[in-house]
């Protein structure tokens, strides 16, 4: 392999085994932050014993050590740099690109000297619910970096020295920005998302991290498909964490560099079903937005196809007034859930949600 390709797929192995890791934890351990059905974290220990994991489950998800051996998360030894898979330098940015966002303030004196809030006393400020939990994952992996100290542990941890590290992580939270801050609000002239992208360019231009590989090791999360728009072209040459490359340069975003990591699924989890394929009531079901801005033409014909066709519900959904929940029950309930492209490659979240419901396709 050349040199120049080793030291691409060096940190695009890191950046993965780093969101797997926290994909992973949460499966295996119940997690220290909680996502679940109420699409907020709740601390582990408001919940010590409510999450039984058994020996199977524990097998079939955790790590194994150098020996082969089934790695324990709640081992204090994985949350050792030393025996880490992954170590991993995060930057102590302000609090304005990330918890900032969530209307975290540091305590005072607030005189700089702490940008993070102490996820060992207290639960971290929440993430916003609805359709913001899809893009999530800038949340959850910042959350497990500042808590890779103590267990339960998964594969990254974080170190204090850069030089230490496999990949440098950037903790902007780039998909709340762009939801939130993406609107000019007069009187400014700038929106407050774009104001936060040009600071971060400037930021990390001047980091000696930075100039060391050229950002090569840099990993940054921009999960939403319009996120980091402004900043995407100054910093490409770091491993993005993206849901798809629809609205990307070649040049800019690939396969060759970066990660595409999934959306969390807003449905809930079907637990113990018992039902039958005969024993679903309705044979096609879809719910959600039937007019799209851009590639929606197939929905809306389907949509006139068959809406008055006997044991198929076809109708418009949202988030709103409990839509997730009446989705899942219409899932649960469905031989069939109609899965249909939406305007990007990953605004097809239902794909995965079959899988989780067991729908056929």
């Amino acid at each position: 392999m050349p040199p120049r390709a080793r030291t691409l797929l060096l940190p695009l192995a890191a950046a993965t085994l780093l969101v797997a890791s926290t994909i992973f934890l949460f499966a295996a351990t119940g997690a220290r932050w909680r996502p679940a059905d109420t699409s907020l974290p709740v601390p582990a220990a408001a919940f010590p014993s409510s999450i039984p994991v058994t020996s199977d489950s524990t097998k079939e998800l955790s790590f194994t050590d150098e020996n082969g051996h089934p790695d324990d998360p709640s081992s204090i030894s994985r949350c050792d740099p030393l025996h880490a898979a992954v170590r991993v330098f995060m930057y102590d940015l302000p609090p304005e690109f990330h918890f900032g966002l969530l209307g975290w303030s540091p305590p005072p004196p607030a005189d700089g000297s702490s940008v993070w809030p102490d996820v060992s006393a207290a639960a971290p400020p929440r993430y916003p619910g609805g359709l913001n939990q899809q893009h999530s994952v800038e949340y959850w992996l910042t959350l497990d970096l500042l808590s890779s100290s103590s267990p339960p542990c998964g594969a990254a941890v974080r170190v204090a020295n850069a030089q230490d590290a496999d990949v440098v992580f950037v903790p902007f939270f780039a998909s709340l920005s762009y939801n939130r801050h993406s609107r000019v609000v007069p009187p400014e002239k700038v929106s407050r998302d774009k104001q936060l992208q040009e600071k971060l360019v400037r930021y990390l231009m001047v980091r000696p991290e930075w100039k060391r590989s050229g950002g090569a090791d840099h990993v940054i999360v921009a999960h939403h498909p319009n996120s980091l728009l402004y900043a995407r072209s100054s910093l490409f040459p770091a491993v993005f964490v993206l849901s798809d490359f629809g609205r990307y340069h070649p040049r800019v975003a690939s396969l060759e560099k970066d990660v595409i990591a999934p959306y969390k699924h807003l449905a809930k989890t079907f637990v113990n079903d018992s039902a039958g394929f005969d024993d679903r009531p309705t044979l096609l079901y879809f719910r959600g937005a039937i007019y799209r801005k851009e590639g929606g033409n197939i929905r809306q014909e389907l949509y006139y196809m068959l809406k008055d066709e006997n044991d198929v519900y076809f109708a418009f959904g949202s988030v709103q007034d409990h839509g997730a929940s009446k989705a899942s029950q219409g899932m649960h309930s469905s031989k069939f859930c109609l899965n249909i492209a939406g305007d990007t490659p990953s605004s097809n979240p239902k794909k995965a949600e079959q899988v989780i419901r067991q729908d056929q396709d």
